[in-house]
């Protein structure tokens, strides 16, 4: 059956969460599509971030199926009212060979490898996918939600590697560059789709780890 295609006057507000601080985030450790439990830290900024998303007007909520974001879309969800609903194109990156190594590990073990994956966004990393890959799957995903939630807010919970894939592809950036751009845990970000294309309307907001609870991003007309 053909997709709903938006109307010239809609706009869908998507708020794009990476989930909590886990075991492996904190010793600096590829999770890739293995997992590790979020650290009581990771559960203090949950709660936090649900706290303020319980004000932001949203009327859906999807996470990746991975347990990090799962867990962390579920305090979402208790807070909000907002039944959950999982989607494993929301995965992180499959990192292959490099999935439960450290970068220094990966370095050492795969050398020629990890210089393919940092220069070359279309290369298949040995056993898992490449950036191009998972920003396919990703907006595909996102896609989706805009024809299906017309003028409203979504929450998506999901994970730092597919954030960077995410705003590369709405800004227009080389593959990569947005290495640079810091994703901290459970960071705010929010794009928006109209019949134009996404935008990006702002990156890595913290507030609410900072004790400043704004509710900035209700639904609006």
């Amino acid at each position: 059956m053909p997709q709903r295609i938006q109307s010239d006057m809609t706009m869908t507000r998507v708020i794009i969460i990476r989930h909590g601080e886990t075991e492996w985030n904190a010793i600096n450790r590829e999770q890739g599509q293995l997992d590790s439990p979020l650290t009581a830290k990771g559960i203090g900024q949950a709660e936090r971030v649900a706290r303020r998303l319980s004000s932001a007007g949203a009327t859906a909520l999807y996470t990746s199926d991975l347990g990090r974001a799962e867990y962390t879309a579920r305090i979402i969800g208790a807070a909000t009212g907002l039944t959950l609903r999982l989607d494993p194109r929301l995965r992180e990156r499959h990192m292959g060979v490099f999935q439960g190594l450290t970068p220094t590990e990966s370095d050492q073990r795969y050398p020629q490898e990890r210089v393919a994956y940092r220069t070359d966004d279309t290369y298949v990393i040995p056993g898992g996918e490449s950036g191009q890959q998972r920003a396919d799957r990703a907006f595909a995903c996102l896609e989706e939600l805009a024809v299906r939630h017309p003028d409203e807010t979504v929450i998506v919970v999901t994970h730092g590697g597919l954030l960077m894939g995410i705003v590369e592809r709405t800004l227009g950036l080389p593959a990569g560059a947005a290495r640079r751009f810091r994703k901290r845990n459970t960071a705010i970000n929010v794009f928006s789709r109209d019949p134009s294309g996404w935008r990006l309307e702002s990156w890595g907001d913290v507030a609410h780890l900072n004790e400043t609870a704004l509710s900035a991003y209700a639904s609006q007309p």
